[in-house]
């Protein structure tokens, strides 16, 4: 492959985006990464002849056998899928799985586009060896979709996620055709020269909240539970209790961010409709990734109805408040009361 770009991401976690031209099944030893990402539609993996899925299964790989014996099946909560490593190596195939996106929520591919890295959070978490990726501008090939209309919003939810410290090291986007990397260049570099203008917006300094509680819309009644016991035991607590100014859209993952780094701890109700919320999602994966950077037990999540949950939820030691247990909840805040001050006192956020 040639590579025509690259942006350096800024942050203690050193990564990079790159853009590249050439043949995803093509690549040479030096080019190897952990993942391939494809993309799909729902469980329909058949090797169509314009689609990467098919070029792979000319190369000898086949998508749809791999998909019989899942590592990771994240379908119903993040889209998405993680292959067993490949047995065998093949010529041109330098990686070491499959990462198939397959999007079940209705929108233009633009509009989900970034959900890849929301998807690629719980994957991380639980294989923490996997520090590169691989893939093509989706939905530019079969799907018809522009360089410029995919593209844009790819890069804006990659940069935001790898800057924030998702734990990828090298993500390599990857243009076919000559017409198409000649656009993809062009975006790429307006984007980096964006990216690298220096900002003239003062750091954040201190906490502005003690506690961020993150939770679905149809759990408001625990929520309120949940608040009513802190303030009860500690008259002016600051509880950040709400996200209706954050817009959903490809730069919503930053707005996130910048309020879960002024809390002190991210309080995260888990329940079936937190695990049908994108914003939940996000805040439970920027938590964690905030809090494996500084190396804090930021996460304080709390069980609160009965739920499928994906293996990175699981991993973490989450009381137990099913079925919104009102006593369980009061206990709770006072083990988060407890957790809040063996970190100190908290600092106060300067006013600018």
């Amino acid at each position: 492959m040639q590579l025509l770009e690259t942006i350096q991401i800024r942050g203690s976690r050193p990564g990079r985006i790159e853009l590249s031209q050439g043949d995803l099944t093509d690549l040479s030893s030096r080019e190897r990464a952990d993942l391939l990402l494809v993309s799909a539609f729902p469980d329909d993996y058949e090797p169509t002849p314009g689609s990467l899925i098919g070029a792979l299964h000319r190369k000898g790989l086949s998508v749809k056998k791999l998909a019989r014996h899942k590592d990771i099946d994240l379908r119903t909560t993040y889209s998405c899928w993680l292959s067993r490593k490949l047995k065998r190596p093949m010529p041109g195939l330098a990686y070491r799985r499959i990462f198939c996106f397959e999007p079940r929520e209705r929108g233009r591919p633009p509009e989900v586009v970034g959900d890849i890295f929301r998807a690629l959070t719980p994957i991380l978490a639980v294989r923490p060896k996997i520090r590169s990726l691989v893939m093509p501008i989706v939905a530019a090939g079969d799907r018809g979709y522009g360089i410029r209309e995919m593209l844009e919003p790819l890069l804006e939810a990659a940069i935001n996620w790898l800057e924030i410290g998702l734990p990828l090291e090298r993500l390599t986007i990857v243009a076919h055709q000559d017409a198409h990397a000649e656009e993809a260049r062009h975006v790429f570099r307006a984007r980096k020269a964006e990216y690298e203008t220096p900002s003239t917006a003062p750091a954040p300094a201190g906490f502005d909240y003690d506690v961020f509680i993150s939770y679905a819309h149809a759990n408001t009644a625990e929520r309120e539970a949940l608040e009513a016991a802190l303030q009860a035991a500690r008259p002016g607590i600051r509880v950040f209790v709400d996200r209706h100014e954050i817009e959903i859209g490809v730069a919503w993952q930053r707005k996130i961010f910048e309020s879960l780094e002024r809390s002190r701890k991210v309080v995260a109700l888990l329940s079936p409709d937190y695990l049908a919320s994108k914003a939940c999602k996000d805040e439970f994966g920027i938590a964690w990734i905030r809090g494996n950077e500084i190396g804090v037990d930021l996460l304080f999540p709390l069980y609160v109805h009965t739920a499928s949950l994906p293996a990175h939820m699981r991993f973490w030691n989450y009381l137990d408040c099913r079925e919104g247990d009102q006593s369980r909840l009061a206990e709770a805040s006072q083990r988060l009361l407890e957790a809040l001050d063996r970190e100190g006192p908290p600092q106060k956020a300067d006013v600018v």
